[in-house]
């Protein structure tokens, strides 16, 4: 059972097809030296593998899931589901103390919900607006989705439609 929100991310990355030390940093944003603990950690507990293949340029080395790896990251991403559905449902009521207790609970585990997108984030947001906070006194900035404050159209959930029903395409003019 994994307790600390950087173990399951990074277990997620990995399940979800990243394989190389680099690119899991890269994704992850945790600096080297405590991925490298986190991954001995994981391999340990056997929710990973290391496994060497022989390439082109001479061995590379990937880092797979295991199945007991893959089992704790679907039981976990259930748990956060269930946590982000409890903060849905109290942010719904209108209670703004019993919503900021609910959050103030599970402050551990919101970048760990960014992270594997359980959250709508145009509520989450709106979470933040109903108590007049700062998302940023909840999620570190490094946590948070590019281009600043959730909520904010960055053209990725329109599926592409502009506001009058058509296709909006840049193509680079």
């Amino acid at each position: 059972m994994i307790e600390e929100s950087k173990e399951i991310i990074v277990l997620g990355a990995i399940k979800h097809g990243i394989k190389k030390f680099d690119k899991i940093q890269k994704i992850t944003q945790i600096d080297p030296e405590e991925l490298h603990s986190i991954l001995e950690y994981l391999e340990k507990k056997e929710f990973i593998q290391v496994e060497e293949k022989k390439g082109w340029f001479g061995k590379k080395i990937e880092i797979i899931t295991t199945e007991k790896g893959a089992k704790e990251v679907d039981e976990q991403v259930q748990k956060l589901q269930t946590k982000w559905g409890q903060m849905a449902t109290i942010y719904k009521t209108g209670d703004k103390e019993k919503l900021k207790q609910e959050m103030d609970e599970n402050k551990s585990f919101l970048p760990t919900m960014m992270f594997f997108g359980v959250m709508d984030m145009m509520m989450f947001s709106m979470m933040f607006s109903m108590m007049g906070m700062a998302m940023s006194d909840y999620v570190p900035a490094e946590s948070m989705p590019e281009g600043g404050e959730p909520g904010m159209d960055d053209g990725s959930t329109d599926g592409g439609m502009d506001d009058g029903g058509g296709f909006d395409f840049d193509i680079g003019f």
